[in-house]
């Protein structure tokens, strides 16, 4: 008993901050199923908690990305380059404030929502987040039907029906443990940037470009072309269903409810997430370099459509093999992005709704609500504007991400709610700062959206 008592106090000053008590964990079939070794080196603890970072990760290299990097890259040459890496720091810091809320309250953001708001505000959030969750998955399922047309030939509608396989290839790998879907992630992130690497190489860009672009210019604020791209690049890179996602796998790890175990596993979860993201850093900046060093100098700057930049790269780059590789790379990025975008689906249904389904049921709920909005935009446009549908949806992501920052920095600033845990003056300003960012980009964002309506 006397081991335990030091735990007891620091539990109950954590609810004392929420307005219900926790209810059951999220993502309960994988839940602290994978063993962290105690009294092992650094590298061994490392690995133990490596793999929530990456599969979150996914959601920062996916087919909404490719559309805005692209559509950057063509249109402004290495000039956003910038914004990537100033939204790559913001989602480096945003994601670590999750790992915390996850393994300090044992709450994934949608649940900490629900026990904290009131059931109005709750709900409110809940669909908000469903919308960005459906705009996210536009972008993905969109993305794999079109790798699947240019590898195979396969029509986009067929294409878009075709990812709900991904619903059971979820349920087998999950079956056999977090630690395989895992795995699976990581190789498909692995083959997109094996693919990229082999394309900058083909591409051969201007590293002097490549230094300038990435120091922030106010052009960038100033032209609303620019900026319209900018926050589509935002809202692609820092992705609120991320947020809900991160907070909740962080917690497949069975980490023990002493200061000194939690502590350990946020350093380490938070290393994890960092260099993930990281390697997305440098896959989105691949993008925007290959579409900066091959369509612009060529005079093709209104490529926004990734099917064109398929078509145009075998030529200018003069070999077949860069055209395969985007499709391939695009098809392990749109299919990687399905399987975490429905897992994200889960969490937020589960935790906002406490509605608790059976595991194959839940995540075709979840899959259909990608699929079906997918199903009549393809049936609508086909192949025609799928490259600004792409980036439509990453601005509305953008629109959304503030309903998720600013409760996740809410509750990790709370002492109440985090006890010793809770950020510090210099975490909370600059947490503050990026949602302020935000905010403020979005809001201007719409404000040119309006005036353009009045005119």
């Amino acid at each position: 008993m006397s081991a335990l008592s030091p735990i007891v106090p620091q539990v109950e000053e954590l609810l004392e901050g929420w307005r219900r008590p926790r209810h059951a964990p999220s993502l309960p079939e994988s839940y602290q199923s994978i063993k962290v070794p105690r009294g092992v080196g650094f590298f061994r603890k490392a690995l133990a908690f490596a793999g929530p970072g990456y599969m979150v990760a996914v959601g920062y290299m996916d087919p909404g990305n490719w559309a805005t990097d692209i559509a950057g890259g063509s249109r402004f040459g290495y000039t956003l380059l910038s914004v990537i890496l100033i939204s790559n720091l913001m989602a480096i810091l945003l994601q670590s404030l999750a790992v915390k809320l996850g393994v300090v309250t044992g709450r994934d953001l949608a649940q900490a929502c629900k026990d904290h708001y009131s059931k109005p505000v709750s709900f409110a959030l809940w669909v908000l987040c469903e919308i960005a969750i459906a705009a996210c998955d536009l972008a993905e399922v969109i993305g794999s039907a079109i790798a699947l047309n240019l590898l195979f030939g396969i029509p986009l509608l067929w294409g878009v029906c075709m990812t709900a396989a991904d619903v059971l290839l979820i349920l087998l790998l999950q079956h056999r443990g977090f630690r395989y879907l895992e795995a699976f992630v990581i190789a498909l992130v692995a083959t997109v940037g094996v693919c990229f690497g082999i394309e900058l190489f083909l591409a051969k860009p201007d590293f002097a470009a490549i230094g300038l672009g990435l120091i922030p210019r106010g052009e960038i604020v100033s032209n609303p072309a620019m900026l319209y791209i900018a926050i589509g690049i935002l809202g692609a890179t820092v992705m609120p269903h991320n947020l809900y996602l991160h907070s909740s796998i962080v917690q497949t790890r069975h980490v023990l409810p002493d200061v000194d175990s939690k502590r350990e596993a946020i350093r380490f979860a938070t290393l994890d997430s960092t260099l993930a993201l990281l390697f997305a850093f440098f896959i989105n900046g691949a993008i925007l370099i290959l579409a900066a060093a091959t369509f612009h100098p060529s005079g093709y700057r209104e490529v926004a459509d990734i099917g064109d930049a398929h078509k145009l790269l075998a030529p200018l780059l003069g070999t077949g093999l860069a055209s395969v590789l985007f499709a391939v790379a695009l098809l392990a990025s749109g299919q990687n992005s399905t399987i975490t975008g429905t897992l994200a689906g889960q969490i937020v249904m589960e935790g906002f709704l406490n509605i608790r389904l059976p595991a194959w049921l839940r995540r075709l709920i979840t899959r259909l609500i990608a699929i079906i909005p997918a199903v009549i935009v393809t049936a609508l446009y086909g192949a025609k504007g799928t490259g600004s549908l792409l980036i439509l949806s990453q601005v509305i992501l953008s629109l959304q991400l503030s309903f998720a920052v600013v409760p996740l920095v809410l509750f990790t600033s709370q002492k109440s709610k985090m006890g010793r845990f809770a950020n510090g003056w210099l975490l909370t300003v600059s947490a503050c700062i990026v949602a302020t960012v935000i905010m403020g980009l979005n809001g201007w964002l719409l404000l040119g959206v309006f005036r353009e309506w009045m005119a």
